[in-house]
């Protein structure tokens, strides 16, 4: 399966599309701007081919992307409450651009707006980037390397790999927005979700985790079983109206980090089926509440709840809250993770 790529420039920015194919027909193109996943065309029960993934056209979407789609997001995902953490005694101060608190590292300046280093495999592609010690106010000279790879069994798997010279947070994750009935299909809230979590990590305004590990049991929060995302989203209960539907961390059932199916995804019209796995604590299931209408590729018309996100994560806050597992890495510890999108 050979990598093929082509110019994705834009003036006053070069970038570089790469594409990845199997045999199967499925296909994933990645960019060098932001790490970012373009297109995933995927090919249902009976052979239809659809782009499963939101986006733009071109790189002019990419350079503003309010919504993040494929964006790989770095060094820290999710929030941090305060936009401050201290680590071995040094409080650290990062951009307060979610209200008072820290989300996804920088709108402006996160990785998803630099362009990585590309290194071409067989059938994959690895992204690199690294940055200074004090970049967006975290700590250690870092570097992070993403590598996607397509294989022959319809499975996108995304590996994660960080190393910085200093204790620092490490907690990358890819923020992709799936609709497993195409890209212009319009609401997932009819799609199933599946998902391995018994628990949840409630939040209080402005979505920081309180700190509890709460049961999922009796809530709407529960997805122990295939349910449609819509049967609940709209429920009057504190969890829901504070993030305005599902934009939580869910707790990944016995981890241990190894690799394991956390997540299954059913789209209701094309029948296509997503499991994920991952080698990370927890995942965010984000329905999309916050996508401003607008226009994407294709022609398409996005808006709220078009799409879903599945985002494998140590849980937000982390860094503040020391009963989660902790995202602090470097030093002589490298960080390391894997996380798989299969389709059948």
């Amino acid at each position: 399966m050979a990598v093929t790529k082509r110019d994705f420039s834009v003036e006053g920015q070069s970038a570089t599309l790469y594409t990845l194919e199997n045999s199967k027909g499925m296909k994933a193109e990645v960019t060098d701007f932001g790490a970012i996943l373009v297109n995933l065309l995927v090919p249902d029960a009976k052979g239809n081919v659809d782009d499963v993934v939101l986006g733009y056209d071109d790189l002019t979407g990419y350079q503003t992307n309010g919504s993040f789609f494929g964006a790989t997001i770095g060094p820290n995902a999710n929030r941090i409450a305060n936009a401050k953490f201290t680590i071995d005694g040094v409080e650290y101060q990062v951009d307060a651009n979610d209200g008072e608190n820290n989300l996804h590292s920088h709108m402006k300046d996160g990785y998803h707006k630099k362009i990585w280093a590309a290194e071409v495999g067989e059938n994959s592609v690895k992204f690199t980037i690294t940055d200074e010690d004090g970049y967006m106010g975290f700590p250690g000279n870092k570097e992070f390397s993403l590598t996607y790879i397509l294989d022959e069994e319809n499975g996108l798997t995304l590996h994660y790999h960080a190393k910085s010279d200093k204790k620092t947070i490490m907690n990358p994750t890819n923020h992709t927005y799936f609709n497993l009935d195409g890209h212009k299909a319009g609401s997932i809230e009819g799609h199933s979700l599946m998902l391995n979590a018994s628990c949840y990590t409630p939040v209080v305004k402005g979505a920081i985790p309180t700190g509890e590990i709460a049961t999922v049991k009796g809530t709407p929060m529960d997805f122990t079983e295939l349910k449609e995302i819509g049967k609940e989203i709209n429920e009057k209960v504190e969890q829901l109206r504070l993030t305005m539907g599902y934009d939580h961390n869910w707790v990944v059932d016995d981890w241990n980090g190894e690799l394991r199916h956390i997540a299954t995804v059913v789209g209701p019209v094309s029948g296509r089926v997503m499991h994920t796995y991952t080698t990370l604590p927890g995942v965010q299931f984000y329905a999309g509440n916050f996508i401003a209408p607008g226009s994407g590729k294709d022609g398409a018309e996005y808006g709220r709840r078009c799409g879903l996100c599945l985002e494998t994560q140590y849980y937000p806050n982390a860094v503040n809250t020391p009963e989660f597992p902790s995202c602090v890495f470097g030093d002589d510890t490298e960080y390391d993770s894997v996380t798989v999108y299969r389709f059948e």
